[in-house]
């Protein structure tokens, strides 16, 4: 079976850009919670969130095309760039635009959609914008990607919620192990932090409130969590099959040595509250790479911070692990909740944990809720070199990815360079 390798990553999230920036910043607790900076969008509809640095999108966004570009597009090609940079792929040279996939995940082009919504209640229907389709359409990520780079391959969207990134990456993981590619770039981008879209979670009590200092509200598996914090973020990793990759010389992050994709079939919403379905879920990622459960040393939870999720998801890591607990953080407790982006910012810092031997702590975790009895990380990075390290995302509509990385089958890559 032809083993998926990370080659190459690209991560835009509010704690940071770049491999290097975003893991430190989860090993060592920088968040990226904030209030709203003044004249946001988002500043009359929430009370904090996980807001990008500010970044240069170049000539992605300029002209005349660029204007019409959803911010969830140009998230999605800077992080493509960033990626095949990462991976030291260059288009037509050293890998065949015929035999490269491109899959993102995400919610699509909402902000567009409601602007244009507005724009045509204030001024009629002149002011809809013919490029109105090509703003919000869930696909134009990755066609946008395909055009830029002159990309041939298989090309998709995924669309199941929080699970979208991670989903995308276990597609990837299929071409590749069928020989349909040679190399996949997947993820997602979400662009999330505009009203309509902030508020529904807000009055839905979903998110974060009454949090002092923003840093502290997101605060997986806590006693006194009470809700996710929304952000925003693009994140996209390069797998490569493992002869590929070889054959060019190029370093690995880390192999997708497995992956499990299954429903709870329960709820538009809520979780399966006996875990049943993701506990599933992470049971086909083991038998998918031909892992036992005591293998797996480490866990990059789901765990959004809120009441019921976090619960589901032990009692699911209870069932999977048969009774007994890997070391288990939650990084959205710096990130915030980047929806179907999280999956994908977690899939990289599990795949650097097990290179680095470096698991991340789930900061703000000061009284561990009893109904959640892991093996918590907390407070400081762990030190420990694990075999496998999972990474669980769920979605609405009982959406479940669990995505199993082990060692790379090729050189060894450390901060972005083969050592």
């Amino acid at each position: 079976m032809t083993a998926a390798t990370i080659t190459g990553m690209g991560l835009l999230t509010p704690v940071g850009r770049g491999v290097e920036n975003v893991f430190d910043a989860l090993l060592h607790g920088k968040s990226g919670i904030s209030r709203p900076p003044a004249g946001h969008p988002v500043a009359n509809s929430v009370e904090l969130a996980g807001f990008l640095p500010p970044f240069d999108a170049g000539t992605i966004a300029s002209g005349p095309d660029g204007k019409v570009m959803d911010r969830t597009v140009i998230l999605a090609q800077l992080t493509a760039e960033d990626a095949l940079a990462d991976a030291g792929l260059v288009v037509g040279e050293n890998v065949d635009r015929a035999r490269i996939g491109v899959i993102v995940g995400g919610v699509g082009g909402m902000a567009t959609l409601e602007n244009q919504v507005l724009a045509r209640a204030e001024r009629g229907r002149a002011a809809v914008s013919p490029y109105l389709l090509t703003g919000i359409l869930p696909n134009m990520p990755a066609a946008r990607i395909a055009i830029r780079f002159g990309l041939r391959g298989y090309t998709s969207s995924v669309g199941t919620a929080c699970a979208s990134g991670a989903q995308a990456i276990a597609d990837g993981v299929r071409l590749i192990r069928t020989g349909e590619v040679d190399v996949v770039i997947c993820g997602a981008s979400e662009a999330p932090l505009f009203p309509t879209f902030a508020e529904t979670f807000a009055n839905a009590r979903a998110l974060a409130r009454n949090w002092d200092d923003p840093t502290q509200a997101s605060r997986p598996f806590d006693l006194r969590r009470n809700g996710f914090v929304l952000s925003e973020g693009g994140a996209l990793l390069v797998l490569e099959s493992a002869e590929h990759a070889t054959a060019r010389g190029a370093a690995g992050y880390a192999d997708v040595a497995g992956y499990g994709v299954n429903a709870d079939a329960h709820h538009p919403t809520a979780p399966r509250p006996d875990g049943t379905g993701a506990a599933d879920c992470m049971r086909r990622a083991f038998a998918s790479a031909r892992v036992r459960p005591e293998q797996v040393g480490y866990v990059n939870a789901h765990g959004t911070s809120t009441k019921l999720g976090d619960v589901a998801e032990s009692v699911a890591i209870g069932l999977a692990f048969d009774g007994s607990s890997p070391a288990v953080s939650s990084t959205k407790a710096l990130t915030g909740h980047m929806l179907g982006t999280s999956g994908v910012v977690e899939a990289a810092a599990s795949a650097l944990a097990v290179n680095a031997g470096l698991l991340p702590p789930t900061y703000n975790l000061e009284d561990p809720d009893p109904a959640c009895p892991l093996d918590h990380v907390r407070k400081e990075p762990r030190e420990v070199r694990v075999e496998y390290a999972l990474s669980n995302s769920f979605g609405f509509g009982g959406q479940n990815v669990s995505l199993l990385f082990g060692p790379p089958s090729t050189e060894i890559k450390s901060e972005g360079k083969a050592r």
